[in-house]
């Protein structure tokens, strides 16, 4: 979960929540350059996050008694093989997006080397049964991060203030995209995306006690929230 403190308590945003927005900006993406593969493409990029659902899988709570943000949390390997297992009755070529996905968040993690290992010797043989390629692949997944890192910056609220520019990431043609807030829209440099402008949004939760006593005490704040509604634009000017 992404976790941000506030005046009136915590606002927390769901994996899940934020795979849906990440989803919405691929949705947009420019129809002659959108990969091959499509379809498999928007779904691996909204659900890439769905197998860590913060009603199943802990831990939730810091020593302090506070939630703990996704960057907090370490590989857990059960989890990561229950999203491997649950893409392959769906699709080998979103099986393979999530894999890049799972290397790309923990590549550096001494834990998740084994597993990352046999990923890789898998790889080939995904690669084969769903008819594709390593470039293939990588493009896609490369579409897939960048939707990634631009909904991780707004649910982080990382937008800087006074128009400058910040990376989103690089896109599947390798070039760096830029953003800056004007007014009250995004706007996105160079423009990527089919339509000249659209909207956005994404829930979150509130809750206003700090520290939570129990992980089944923040469970049920967490499912009673109140729920708000974040929406914003997205244009080329």
């Amino acid at each position: 979960m992404i976790v941000n403190y506030r005046d009136n308590g915590w606002e927390i945003i769901t994996q899940r929540a934020h795979g849906l927005l990440a989803g919405q900006v691929c949705a947009r993406w420019k129809i002659s350059d959108q990969p091959l593969r499509w379809v498999e493409t928007l779904i691996a990029t909204t659900e890439h996050d769905d197998v860590f659902n913060e009603f199943q899988l802990g831990p939730l709570l810091t020593e302090s008694g506070g939630p703990m943000d996704f960057k907090m949390t370490c590989f857990n390997e059960q989890a990561c093989r229950q999203m491997i297992e649950m893409a392959l009755s769906k699709s080998r070529f979103i099986a393979l997006l999530f894999a890049r996905h799972i290397g790309f968040t923990h590549g550096g993690e001494p834990a998740a080397k084994r597993y990352l290992a046999d990923l890789k010797i898998l790889e080939s043989k995904w690669i084969k049964e769903a008819d594709s390629s390593t470039a293939e692949v990588n493009r896609a997944y490369e579409l897939l991060e960048f939707c990634d890192a631009f909904s991780l910056i707004i649910c982080q609220g990382q937008i800087p203030p006074e128009e400058r520019k910040l990376e989103i990431s690089r896109g599947p043609n390798g070039e760096s995209y830029q953003f800056f807030q004007k007014e009250n829209r995004l706007i996105v440099m160079p423009w990527p995306f089919e339509v000249k402008s659209f909207d956005v949004h994404y829930e979150c939760r509130i809750l206003k006690s700090l520290r939570f006593k129990s992980e089944t005490e923040f469970k049920n704040a967490l499912q009673n929230a109140t729920i708000g509604l974040r929406r914003l634009a997205i244009s080329a000017t």
